[in-house]
């Protein structure tokens, strides 16, 4: 049996994923990136190699492709490939019938239209600002004393929404800290928050074409107000996907990897 695998070294987390020769998912791991990208994907991938029963080492890999924020530093990989190609991969052998993403993860936000052979047909991206990305999500969740978690669900009890206008993170942090201030309802803030990231997703999605059979990837993926808010904006019903969302850049460089090494 031979195995191949994708290692996604993102700015927040790193994934790794391992497929056998048919393209099944043999191991998986999430683990929080370190400074640097190569100590980041040797952690990654001797979790998933330790799953697998005999393999051994990342040596008996059969073909590996690197992808991700620090894709040029994983050292053992046969190759690298973009994020964005690889996100639309992932997705792609996970649900053939999902024709656009949106991927938020710790840095950016990006819109993908997927192709029918899971290709990139077209994508759009946010300039380099970190509004409504996974790291805005951890400076928002922090000024609101949270977790990521608590904060992601904070919305779903809210009766109104209050505007949160600021875009930058700095700003909106400044902007959410005033609010609770005033002793405005914290739920309703947060609404504010959620709605304004699924508007910025909303932009990225439509200039990319990707509006219909649309998915969430990335970690934000995880977030049930954000995923609210977008069907609230986009006016349509998110697919859920079966897979873990914020494993599809891993698992598309996976798939890559059986396609090229096989």
């Amino acid at each position: 049996m031979k195995f191949f695998a994708g290692c996604d070294v993102g700015s927040t987390y790193t994934k790794a994923v391992i497929i056998d020769e048919n393209g099944k998912i043999c191991a998986s791991t999430i683990l929080r990136s370190k400074m640097n990208a190569e100590q980041s994907s040797r952690m990654a991938m001797d979790e998933v190699v330790s799953q697998v029963p005999g393999l051994g080492s990342v040596e008996n890999i059969s073909y590996l492709i690197g992808t991700g924020y620090g894709r040029n530093r994983v050292p053992f990989a046969d190759e690298n490939i973009s994020e964005i190609s690889c996100h639309a991969m992932g997705v792609h052998v996970t649900d053939p019938a999902v024709k656009a993403i949106i991927d938020i993860g710790g840095q950016d936000v990006k819109g993908i239209a997927v192709a029918p052979d899971g290709t990139v047909k077209n994508f759009a991206m946010n300039d380099k600002c970190a509004a409504g990305t996974g790291r805005f999500y951890e400076a928002i969740a922090r000024s609101f004393e949270m977790s990521l978690e608590e904060f992601s669900s904070l919305s779903l009890k809210a009766k109104n929404v209050i505007p949160v206008t600021a875009q930058c993170t700095v700003f909106a942090e400044s902007e959410v800290i005033a609010l609770v201030g005033e002793g405005k309802a914290p739920e309703e803030i947060a609404a504010g928050i959620q709605m304004a990231v699924a508007k910025r997703c909303f932009v990225m999605a439509k200039k990319a074409g990707a509006v219909n059979d649309i998915t969430l990837t990335g970690g934000c993926a995880k977030n049930e107000g954000l995923k609210k808010a977008i069907e609230k904006v986009l006016k349509i019903k998110v697919t859920e996907l079966k897979t873990d969302p914020q494993l599809m850049g891993a698992l598309g460089a996976a798939e890559y990897a059986r396609r090229k090494g096989a």
